[in-house]
């Protein structure tokens, strides 16, 4: 009995000592026990110091507490079961900045390093990282880290992951180090500068490799034959990703490595390089492939038929090539791929009728806009299509909208710019219960979808821009409750805005511009919503502008009749996300709102052609960011504030048509150096043209015409580089407005497309996009002195108006350097001299006048100048030749042999010529002639060398003769 006692205590004794070994955390007194070694969590704490995050709360278990001493708990960090210590670090995507502490060293266990989407303030990476000999994944994607790739990342021999894309900052010269990374399997190197690397040569040498990102690495074709001969023939036996894209190789190198460098390839993206040629056949051996890009290169030809062996292919990208294959013939050698899902070939040259593209089955994302799609598909198409977006946009599809019908799984249509024709009815969309983006816009269709009729689908996207639904408000709209973008300009619509649209509470693009709706702005501000953009432009609406209207990011109220005062623009709040605002070509009046610091992230201010009066208020200077300002055309006086130095990213600012006064300020070539269009035309401005106005090198335009300015043309003009350039410029008037977090579901609407006014051939005319059109118009002001010979150096230069001044001196001479002009005015001055003759060799001139000056001589003889009306030379008294009368005998000549042969003074040979001539003549001769007659020892030397002479020439001459004879005799 007693025996059966203890070995009951026994066994209790040892289910005790069981319990806790199952439960460590537990203990006799009850205290938690820590896995955490202190040194490794002071390790990760003195880390944490060196660091600034926004991400407060992730970070918010590291800490010195008692109850946070466990740092095998902390969030982001991970220990290894087996020997309790820290083995994984992932700080990703925390938005850090700082630097990487060394006392990381202390973690000589971590086998996982994960510091990626971060920023570490262009630092570099620390070369200490290479003592992680545990480390398989090392990922510094994306953190913001510059310098030199440290070699001693090669000594990281377990590693299997190593990502340090996206560190536009990093370099690596030499790839010797990479090759002791045996075990690697993915290698992520993109935006790394590799063209001084043997980059294919290393890269053979991991024979585990899966995957290899080497996108926007400055890759070329042009690494020396002997080392290509080595490794064309290598293979990476488990590569199945591989993305070379952004480079600048070749067809003739990349195809001839490729397809032996592997064959398991699942995913290849050389899109934006240079290949070109058709698409080689060993692509079709590449059996394994899924997805496939090729976009932006110079691929012609078309998809061949050994497509079909794409058994497994689910996308295709070739878009942004020249692919110029009947579309039949394409569809007909993709027929076959069943596991096809998204297929892009938009802007190519691809061409023919749209076959039945529901034979293939898979198909959800079909992209052939930017093509020459002459037909879509007939009437009776094939079975029930898994298409989910169809994008024909701008493509030469003629004829009706056919049935839709078997398209029931369709969420996009975008057919916009094409030349369909005919009427839209509900009948065309009787089965697209999932049709939510509908793009029928720049057609001649007509719009009748009936309100009364229940529509089965909810739409979210409607751009019907061009199509005709007018006169009445289109009534069906009101049933879309779902609806974030509305397009309906150039509509026909000639009604008034029912309320309901207002109320559309998910609706944030309202376009409803260039049609004939009048009326009054309903007053919402109690109903304040905020949108992305509202187009009420090119109508009739009247009255004042509601408040509400400003809570967008884009307002363009522009070509109507609304009136009154915008000072209410005072109580947008200081938040206000406003950025386009277009209230041009109206009747509002009132001074100017003094509160534009509410407002500093506008981009374009366009208040032209309105009744604004009283001066530019200085809080315009507030506007940091904007880069296009409109004031023109109202009655504005005053100064320029010295505040608008500070919009230092103005590229466009037109302030004619006012009453401005003052000089034109040196601030302007100081701080505004990213103009390319000042035009402060018909104001009241004086002074002289300030120097610094010739640091604006980028200007296209400077119109400072009709003004009082005075003094002399800069002789530095020559520094505008854009006019010293005969290419055309690409700048444009358009303005990208960022995209905006506060609207993710909506579409890409974010440019602004605005207008300059150019005094033109004598009339004004808007230009949207500027190419060759560039020139300089000082008329009509008080300047005087010459024209500045440094004009000749404006070799792109297409006008030049100097009219109306006080001009003297000649035309200058090398004015045919100016090549490409097209419009030159210098009438109304006090020119005088003669017109040069290499104005006659400029080809491009249509537009000339010289009326008004004191020219003389001839017109230069040439077809450009001869085809000029006879008022182009008016008023200059003394010139002559065509258009203008013969030029008249010059009195000078005279007449000789009876009056029969009469010979032109050509105004050089004078009679002083004649009498200088023969006293140079005679004072010649005698000086050499009397010096000898009267010096014998010169003339013994004289006649002596002569003498010399003539021996040399005998006896020279009776050796050559007799060799002659010699020769002759043999």
């Amino acid at each position: 009995m007693m025996e059966l006692k203890r070995f009951i205590k026994l066994l209790n004794l040892l289910l005790f000592v069981f319990y806790l070994c199952m439960n460590p955390t537990s203990g006799v007194l009850g205290t938690a026990q820590v896995r955490c070694i202190e040194r490794e969590r002071q390790a990760l704490l003195k880390f944490k110091q060196g660091l600034i995050t926004s991400d407060f709360e992730t970070l918010s278990s590291w800490g010195i507490e008692v109850d946070k001493k466990e740092c095998c708990e902390w969030e982001r960090v991970g220990c290894s079961n087996r020997i309790d210590r820290v083995n994984q670090l992932d700080l990703s995507g925390l938005q850090m900045r700082g630097n990487v502490s060394p006392a990381l060293l202390e973690l000589q266990h971590l086998n996982y390093l994960d510091l990626s989407d971060n920023d570490f303030g262009g630092s570099r990476i620390p070369k200490f990282i290479g003592s992680f000999k545990n480390l398989r994944q090392l990922k510094l994607r994306d953190s913001n880290f510059t310098g030199d790739v440290p070699y001693e990342v090669g000594n990281l021999t377990n590693l299997q992951t190593l990502e340090l894309g996206g560190n536009i900052g990093l370099r690596i010269e030499n790839l010797e180090w990479l090759s002791r990374l045996s075990l690697l399997s993915y290698l992520d190197l993109s935006s790394i500068n590799l063209n001084k690397t043997k980059w294919l040569h290393e890269i053979t040498k991991l024979p585990l490799l899966k995957s290899l990102f080497l996108s926007n690495c400055q890759l070329s074709s042009t690494l020396p034959l002997p080392a290509f001969d080595i490794f064309a023939n290598s293979s990476l036996p488990s590569l199945d990703s591989l993305d070379l894209s952004i480079n600048d190789l070749t067809s003739n190198f990349t195809f001839q490595w490729l397809f032996n460098f592997t064959k398991s390839a699942i995913s290849i993206d050389l899109s934006r390089n240079q290949l070109d040629g058709p698409l080689p056949d060993a692509f079709g051996e590449l059996m394994f492939l899924q997805d496939l890009r090729l976009q932006e290169n110079m691929f012609h030809g078309g998809i061949p038929k050994f497509a079909r062996n794409f058994n497994r292919v689910i996308s295709i990208n070739m878009s942004f090539n020249y692919l110029n294959q009947p579309l039949v013939e394409l569809f007909q050698n993709l027929s076959e791929i069943t596991s096809l899902e998204d297929l892009d070939l938009s802007y190519n040259q691809l061409y023919g009728p749209l076959p039945d593209i529901t034979r293939l089955s898979s198909l959800k994302e079909l992209r052939l806009n930017n093509n020459q799609v002459k037909e879509f598909p007939p009437q009776s198409l094939g079975q029930p299509s898994s298409l989910v977006h169809l994008y024909l946009s701008n493509n030469q599809i003629k004829g009706s909208l056919p049935n839709l019908s078997v398209f029931w799984n369709l969420r996009g249509l975008y057919l916009g710019s094409n030349l369909l024709e005919g009427t839209i009815t509900d009948d065309h969309f009787a089965n697209l219960t999932q049709l939510k983006d509908l793009d029928l816009s720049f057609n001649n269709l007509s719009c009748n979808l009936r309100s009364d009729r229940l529509l089965p689908f909810q739409l979210e996207i409607v751009h019907l821009s061009h199509c005709n639904m007018g006169p009445h408000f289109p009534k069906w709209i009101q049933t879309q409750n779902s609806l974030l973008e509305l397009d309906i300009s150039f509509a026909s619509i000639s009604d008034t805005i029912p309320h309901w649209l207002w109320n559309m509470p998910r609706m944030i693009t309202f376009n409803i511009s260039h049609n004939l709706i009048g009326g009054r702005l309903p007053d919402l501000s109690s109903k304040i919503a905020l949108r992305r953009s509202i187009d009420l432009s090119h109508n009739n609406f009247s009255g004042s502008i509601p408040s509400f209207v400003f809570h967008s990011v884009e307002v363009r109220l522009s070509k109507n009749m609304l009136s009154g005062s915008i000072s209410h623009i005072c109580r947008i709040s200081s938040a206000s996300y406003i950025k386009i605002l277009d209230l041009s070509d109206n009747q509002l009046s009132g001074q100017l709102p003094d509160c534009w610091m509410n407002i500093n992230d506008l981009l374009v201010l366009n208040l032209g052609n309105n009744r604004f009066r009283g001066e530019i208020p200085f809080t315009l200077g507030a506007l940091y960011q904007l880069q296009t300002l409109h004031l023109r055309n109202n009655s504005l006086i005053g100064d320029l504030p010295s505040s608008l130095k500070n919009c230092t990213k103005l590229r466009m600012i037109d302030l004619g048509e006012n009453e401005l006064t003052g000089n034109i300020p040196t601030w302007i070539g100081t701080y505004l150096t990213s103009l390319t269009i000042v035009s402060l035309r018909f104001n009241k401005f004086h002074g002289n043209i300030p120097p610094t106005i010739c640091h604006l090198t980028n200007i296209q335009i400077l119109d400072l015409s009709r003004n009082n300015i005075s003094g002399k043309i800069p002789q530095c003009l020559n520094n505008f580089t854009s006019l010293v350039q005969r290419n055309g410029s690409t700048e444009s008037t358009e303005v990208m407005v960022p995209d905006d977090q506060i609207f993710p579901c909506a579409f890409n609407l974010h440019w602004y497309f605005d207008d300059i006014l150019v005094q033109w051939k004598g009339q004004e005319s808007q230009y949207g996009k500027l190419g060759l059109l560039k020139g300089i118009d000082l008329s009509s002001n008080n300047l005087v002195g010459t024209i500045p010979q440094e004009f000749s150096d404006l070799r792109g230069i297409v006008f030049l108006n100097l009219s109306i001044n006080h001009l003297t001196g000649n035309i200058i001479s090398e004015i045919g350097e100016m090549e490409m002009l097209e419009w030159l005015d210098l009438s109304r001055n006090q020119l005088s001299g003669n017109i040069p003759n290499s104005l006659a060799s400029l080809h491009f001139l249509s537009v000339l006048d010289l009326s008004y000056n004191n020219l003389t001589g001839r017109i230069p003889l040439g077809t450009q100048l001869q085809s000029f009306n006879s008022s182009v030379y008016a008023g200059n008294s003394k010139l002559c030749g065509l258009p203008l009368t013969k030029c008249l005998p010059d009195p000078s000549v005279t007449n000789r042999s009876n009056g029969n042969n009469v010979e032109q003074d050509d105004g050089i040979i004078t009679r002083e010529f004649y009498i200088c001539m023969t006293v140079g003549f005679v004072t010649g001769f005698w000086a050499i002639l009397g010096t000898l007659f009267l010096k014998h020892s010169w003339r013994h030397s004289y006649f002596k060398f002569w003498n010399k002479i003539g021996d040399w020439i005998y006896v020279t001459t009776i050796i050559y003769t007799k060799r002659f004879k010699r020769k002759f005799h043999d």
